[in-house]
């Protein structure tokens, strides 16, 4: 299902007295998010003027927060991004768009449950699927996903021993 908005994030905090927000992206490569032009926080877009990575965040100044109560009013709030605005690699996708869909069995068809959640780790995401007869935490490597189908609503997995929670 193509998503309008994704999310990418929440403001956290303020970043000295000049209006600067602290932004913890989720779900978002930093440098994917440092390039978007219009950021929308509680549904109202805001054009970042100045932006730079700061300890995994991105600290921004936005057009319009001047000073450190402006900046204050946008603590805590979620920050999506328009998805016609960002063009990903090809093959690639956001996690908020990889909830939802139906993982199978890439051999059989069988289904295996959908994607539940992302989880995201150093060394790669993994895909955490549930609702069918077995729980799954699949790697997102080549190795075990065979495609994605996200205007289809599948994903397609290359099954290997060991790799549900109740497998023997």
């Amino acid at each position: 299902m193509e998503l309008e908005f994704i999310t990418a994030g929440q403001i956290v905090n303020t970043h000295g007295i000049r209006g600067e927000v602290k932004l913890l992206p989720q779900g978002v490569e930093l440098d994917v998010l440092a390039d978007c032009g219009t950021l929308y926080i509680g549904g109202k877009p805001f054009t970042p003027a100045a932006r730079r990575v700061h300890k995994g965040c991105l600290l921004l100044k936005l057009k319009g927060v001047d000073d450190m109560d402006a900046a204050l009013a946008l603590k805590g709030k979620s920050v999506t991004i328009r998805r016609s605005d960002v063009k990903l690699p090809e093959g690639e996708y956001f996690d908020e768009e990889l909830v939802g869909l139906t993982a199978r069995d890439a051999d059989t068809g069988e289904e295996l449950g959908k994607v539940e959640e992302v989880l995201t780790y150093p060394a790669h995401k993994l895909y955490a699927v549930r609702g069918g007869k077995d729980e799954y935490l699949i790697p997102a490597v080549p190795v075990f996903i065979a495609a994605i189908d996200v205007p289809g609503g599948t994903l397609d997995v290359h099954m290997m021993e060991g790799l549900g929670t109740h497998e023997s």
